[in-house]
C-alpha cells in the first residue's frame, strides 16, 4: 500500500495494477459471445466477450489459436480459460487466453470422456478384439448422409483407384436427434444381411456437438458386436470419437478410409503384370526342360538304329587299331632301348676296355700312399698345435707373463706356503723378464 502523498506516474500504476491483476486473476474461465473479432496479419486473435451488461478485452496469441477446434465467429458463445493482465501503454486490461471451446463443449467433453472411459475398461476398445479387412473388399456398405460432400469425395476417390468394387449408400442421418438410433439400425441390418465384405461410417468435419451422434455408447457396442469389419471416417483428422475407437480400423478422413479399403489400381496393373512375367518364365522353363527331355530321348532311340549301332562298332574298331599301333610303337621302343644297352655292355666288357680300367685303378693305387701320408700329418700337426695351446694356458711361466711372480728356494723348490721358509732364508723371485734374490725377514700368515 501506498501512502496518499506517494507520487505515481502512470507507468508505476499500470504496472502496479497489472502485477495485482495478474497475481488475483491467474488462471479465469469466462464465458461470453464474441465480437469486435480482428484477425490481422500477426495470426493472433483479438476480440470481446460480452454478455448484456459488460464485455472484456481477449487475446488469443498464433502458436495458441492454431489448436482451435473450431472456426471463432461472430456472436459464437464461447468459454474461454486465460490470464487476466493489464496492457500498460494504453492503460487497458485484458483477458490472454490459453484455450477456448464452443459453450457447451465443455461439459460434452467430460460426458464423453467418463463414458470412454468407461467402455475401454470393459475391453470394449481392445486391439485383440478386432477384426482384420479382407485382402480384396468386393462390396461396401457406406454409412453416411446422402446430400454431403462426403459420399462424392469417397465415390471419387474408389472410381479413381478401383472401379471394380460395388459401392452401395445406406443413407443415415449424420447429426441431430434420434442420428444415433438410426445409424446403429442401419448398421446391424448391413452386418445381419452378410452381403458386404465391410462397412464404412463416414461424416465431414464438425464441432463437438455436430459429431455427438458417433458418441452413442449404443452405437459404440453395435459396432464393436458387428461381424463384418467396420471402418471408421469421422470427421477431421483431431476428431475422435467412440466409433473411432469401437471400429476394427480408424481413418484420419473419408478420402483417406477409400484409399485405405481398396488397392491403386495402377499398383494393382503392375503387380499382376509382375505376376504375368513371372508365369511367361516358369512356363518357357518348363517347356525348354520338356525340349531337353525330348532331346535325350530322341539320341536315345537313334542310338538303339541298326545302322547306328555298326557306325559306333566301326568307331570302336578304329579306337582299337589306334590303340593297338600305339602299343605297337612303345614295344619297338623299348627294343631299341633294350638293344643299345646291350651294345653298351657289350663294348664295357670288351679285353682292351677292362685292361685300360686296370691302368687307371693301379695308378690311382700308386699314389693312395703319398695322399694319405700326407693326410695324417696334417691331422698331427693339428693334434699338436692343440696340445701346445693346452700346456701355454696352464704354464707357470704364462701365470708370470700375467704379472705374477714365483718363489723358490736355493734346491728349486716352489715356496707354497709362510711355514716352508723360516727368517734368513734365501729365496729367489722368478719374473717375466728374470730374477731377484730375495731374504725373508718375517714369515707372517694372512689374517
Amino acid at each position: 500500500m501506498f501512502a496518499s502523498d506517494h507520487v505515481l506516474t502512470p507507468s508505476q500504476l499500470n504496472t502496479l495494477a497489472r502485477d495485482l491483476l495478474e497475481g488475483t486473476f491467474s488462471q479465469v474461465l469466462v464465458e461470453g459471445e464474441i465480437g469486435n473479432l480482428s484477425r490481422p496479419a500477426s495470426g493472433h486473435l483479438y476480440f470481446t466477450l460480452k454478455d448484456a451488461r459488460a464485455q472484456v478485452r481477449c487475446a488469443l496469441f498464433k502458436p495458441k489459436s492454431q489448436w482451435l477446434r473450431f472456426a471463432p465467429r461472430e456472436g459464437l458463445r464461447v468459454q474461454a480459460r486465460g490470464r487476466l493482465t493489464l496492457y500498460e501503454a494504453r492503460g487497458d486490461y485484458q483477458l490472454v487466453l490459453d484455450t477456448m471451446e464452443e459453450a457447451g463443449e465443455g461439459a460434452l467433453r467430460q460426458a464423453l470422456e467418463a463414458l470412454k472411459a468407461r467402455l475401454a475398461k470393459e475391453g470394449l476398445f481392445d486391439a485383440g478384439r478386432k477384426r482384420a479387412l479382407p485382402g480384396f473388399v468386393r462390396r461396401l456398405a457406406v454409412l453416411t448422409s446422402p446430400s454431403g460432400a462426403v459420399i462424392r469425395d469417397i465415390t471419387s476417390v474408389l472410381r479413381r483407384r478401383f472401379p471394380l468394387l460395388e459401392v452401395e449408400l445406406l443413407p443415415v442421418p449424420v447429426q441431430g436427434e434420434g442420428a444415433a438410433a438410426q445409424i446403429k439400425a442401419m448398421l446391424q441390418r448391413a452386418d445381419a444381411c452378410g452381403r458386404y465384405d465391410a462397412i464404412l461410417l463416414a461424416r465431414g468435419g464438425g464441432s463437438l456437438e455436430d459429431l455427438w451422434a458417433f458418441n452413442d455408447e449404443a452405437l459404440a457396442r453395435a459396432i464393436a458386436a458387428s461381424t463384418t469389419p467396420v471402418v471408421s471416417a469421422i470427421g477431421h483428422e483431431t476428431d475422435f470419437s467412440l466409433s473411432d475407437f469401437a471400429a476394427d480400423l480408424r481413418a484420419p478422413t473419408p478420402s483417406a478410409a477409400a484409399e485405405l479399403l481398396v488397392p491403386d489400381a495402377a499398383a494393382l496393373s503392375a503387380r499382376l503384370a509382375g505376376l504375368q512375367r513371372q508365369l511367361l518364365s516358369l512356363q518357357a522353363n518348363a517347356l525348354r526342360q520338356r525340349m531337353q527331355h525330348l532331346d535325350r530321348s530322341f539320341l536315345r532311340l537313334h542310338a538303339l538304329r541298326p545302322q547306328a549301332r555298326l557306325a559306333m562298332l566301326a568307331q570302336r574298331a578304329a579306337q582299337a587299331r589306334l590303340r593297338l599301333d600305339h602299343v605297337m610303337q612303345q614295344c619297338l621302343e623299348r627294343a631299341r632301348g633294350v638293344l643299345r644297352h646291350a651294345d653298351a655292355t657289350l663294348r664295357a666288357h670288351h679285353p682292351r676296355q677292362r685292361l685300360q680300367r686296370q691302368r687307371e685303378r693301379l695308378l690311382a693305387l700308386e699314389n693312395r700312399p703319398q695322399i694319405l701320408m700326407a693326410q695324417r700329418l696334417q691331422r698331427d700337426a693339428q693334434h699338436l698345435r692343440g696340445l701346445a695351446r693346452s700346456l701355454h694356458a696352464i704354464s707357470p711361466l704364462a701365470t708370470v707373463a700375467r704379472g705374477y711372480a714365483i718363489l723358490q728356494q736355493d734346491d728349486g723348490r716352489v715356496v707354497r706356503s709362510v711355514d716352508d721358509v723360516a727368517p734368513g732364508d734365501a729365496v729367489r723371485a722368478r719374473l717375466r723378464d728374470g730374477e731377484l734374490q730375495l731374504r725373508v725377514l718375517e714369515p707372517r700368515a694372512s689374517e
